[in-house]
């Protein structure tokens, strides 16, 4: 059995808004349940290959002075610390931080949107302010002009800000109903290059439909929509829990993270990145990766014809990692990095030994992956053993002085790496 934790998923025609390669797509006939790619040929092992466990972890927090650990020639502060499960981060085009603190057990929920001031770039942040608060699981956050958006678990909303305002207290006016939570709360929320749309990622309401597929109408997806909430439509399905969005820098095609499927093993499903194809559907909850169909699903109705449309994922990151942040490198880091994708690994439940919990990178060229994903920052595991760990990496940002921004809700902090 061939653990896929590095290997890049580079199929003919499967980037930009290319036609999934017919040459890789598997024959679910076929005995052998190998994918060629373009790195090497893998083996994805067959469901319940290993029984299914729960194996949860315990955050401990951060003794003083211990921080994350970065490669050589970079340096890893605190930020911001005394959050309240710090989940996602979003960077304006001014500069200003802001820290979306929501919990997925809502009577532990923060409901706030904080935000940071680092006018001098010194890693230190000037101000500190509850920009919003009485909000409901908020993640999600964009600002176009005086225009401020924020993705709650059930609704987008919007804000009116003026300039220089550093709290809200307006009510919002909701653009538009989103699919609640419980199960894949988050609600993550960016916009093409002009602003004229955006793109809501919405996971699904379980596992593998098992609480019936009426219950999953609208979710699994990322929705399209006008600023003012008309012309919603679905821009692409079959996304099991997309969480992190960004559009790759040379060819401005949207690219997401994809926490997959429990309950078949160890090594399945592997989480993944992916180029985004319009109107594309990519498996879930019938097949994953391709036409790999779920056991639990293949005599549903509608399954065989489901599992004959889904595409493939263009690079996996391992199984159970909870991949959930993601942002494309433009910064001062050394060249390797630049336009290169940092994934922000929330860290595994339903895996036998611990996976994620840290952020990787994988290096990009001509608008996909280009080599083989490698740790970035590392260290937040303290003793698997007792099953604890310092913290839990979610959301990742870059700031403008070109230092990566690390969401850290199991330890309540923001991190900064910074070129030394």
């Amino acid at each position: 059995m061939l653990r896929i934790l590095l290997v890049s998923w580079i199929l003919t025609g499967l980037i930009a808004c290319g036609e999934p390669g017919t040459e890789t797509q598997k024959d679910s006939s076929a005995k052998s349940d190998t994918l060629h790619t373009a790195v090497q040929d893998i083996t994805l092992p067959p469901p319940y290959a290993t029984e299914s466990v729960r194996n949860m972890s315990k955050p401990i927090g951060w003794p003083a002075g211990k921080t994350p650990q970065a490669p050589a020639g970079f340096t890893v502060t605190v930020f911001a610390d005394s959050l309240d499960s710090p989940r996602w981060i979003y960077v304006a085009d001014d500069g200003s931080i802001y820290v979306a603190e929501a919990n997925r057990e809502k009577e532990k929920s923060a409901d706030r949107v904080s935000l940071f001031k680092d006018n001098n770039h010194d890693g230190i942040p000037e101000s500190r302010s509850v920009f919003l608060q009485g909000l409901n699981q908020p993640f999600g956050m964009y600002k176009k002009g005086n225009k401020f958006y924020v993705a709650n678990t059930d609704a987008v909303m919007e804000y009116d800000v003026q300039p220089g305002v550093t709290t809200v207290s307006s009510p919002g006016k909701k653009i538009i109903s989103l699919p609640a939570g419980p199960r894949h709360w988050t609600r993550n929320i960016i916009a093409n290059a002009d602003g004229s749309k955006l793109y809501i990622a919405v996971g699904s309401g379980s596992n593998v439909a098992e609480d019936g597929f009426a219950k999953e109408k609208g979710r699994a997806s990322i929705w399209e929509i006008n600023p003012d909430g008309s012309g919603e439509r679905i821009f692409a399905s079959g996304l099991r829990n997309p969480v992190g969005m960004d559009w790759e820098p040379s060819t401005h095609v949207l690219w997401t993270a994809v926490n997959e499927r429990d309950e078949l093993g160890d090594e399945l499903v592997p989480d993944y990145i992916t180029a985004v194809k319009e109107n594309g559907f990519y498996g879930w909850p019938f097949s994953y990766f391709g036409q790999h169909a779920d056991p639990r699903l293949e005599d549903s109705a509608g399954s065989a014809e489901a599992m004959a449309k889904a595409l493939m994922p263009d690079y996996a990151v391992g199984a159970h990692t909870a991949s959930l942040g993601l942002v494309f490198y433009k910064g001062n880091f050394p060249s390797k990095y630049m336009g290169g994708a940092f994934i922000g690994q929330h860290g595994s439940w339903n895996r036998s030994g611990f996976a994620g919990y840290k952020i990787v990178f994988v290096p990009f060229a001509n608008g996909k992956p280009s080599g083989p994903m490698e740790d970035f920052l590392t260290g937040f595991i303290a003793d698997e053993s007792k099953k604890e760990v310092y913290g839990r990496p979610v959301g990742v940002a870059v700031m403008k002085d070109g230092s990566l921004l690390v969401a850290d809700d199991g330890g309540n902090k923001i991190w900064r790496i910074s070129k030394q």
